[in-house]
């Protein structure tokens, strides 16, 4: 039995209404919102999870593991694990204090940096990449930036890394980066982040 016209008429109206709320409440970017709000939003960002997969090579060695990182306002803990030298590998840390567990053993520190170059024998800036993994420079340090086209951070130069970022999704609300390629001259490293895919928590009260 064929639906009389106006029937029809409504039902279309319906889906067409439906489809249009749909697209007005999902999460988009704008070529109009500029950089200093982008990154006042990104760095009010505290509490977050990030997995996803780590090429490291430094002094003609390569290593691949697999990364955790969860983040709680100043705390965060990153574990790695995948290759021989980072299986069940936990860091944890606040300003000023790390620790570093692997294979039962635990070792402090003042600086993760000092701890992951040490037991891993590659280097991972972790205090900046608290800022960098999100697309932002470190805040008070010299930096060069260039945007792209919806004003985010397409390429960074800072304290003697070079980091490009070619790969930027939606999280939420969020743009944050899939994939970051960073390097640095000195020590000839190179850093590549793929596959990262986030999850985004609400700040605790």
């Amino acid at each position: 039995m064929n639906n009389p016209p106006a029937l029809r008429t409504s039902a279309t109206v319906l889906i067409l209404s439906l489809l249009l709320i749909a697209c007005n409440s999902s999460p988009r970017l704008s070529q109009s919102t500029p950089w200093s709000v982008r990154e006042a939003e990104l760095l009010a960002l505290d509490n977050w999870q990030l997995q996803g997969r780590v090429n490291a090579r430094y002094q003609n060695e390569s290593h691949t593991p697999r990364i955790r990182w969860q983040q709680n306002a100043d705390e965060y803990s990153i574990r790695l694990w995948g290759t021989l030298n980072a299986g069940a590998t936990l860091i944890k840390g606040q300003p000023g204090h790390v620790t570093f567990n692997q294979g039962g053993e635990t070792r402090t520190a003042t600086s993760p940096e000092i701890l992951i170059l040490e037991q891993l024998g590659y280097e991972l800036p972790v205090s900046q990449l608290n800022y960098w993994i999100r697309g932002l420079p470190t805040p008070d340090e010299e930096r060069q930036m260039e945007l792209g086209e919806f004003n985010q951070v397409v390429r960074l130069e800072q304290s003697g890394w070079s980091l490009s970022y070619t790969d930027y999704r939606l999280f939420g609300p969020y743009s944050l980066p899939r994939r970051i390629e960073m390097s640095r001259e000195e020590n000839n490293i190179r850093l590549l982040f793929i596959g990262l895919n986030w999850t985004i928590e609400e700040s605790p009260n």
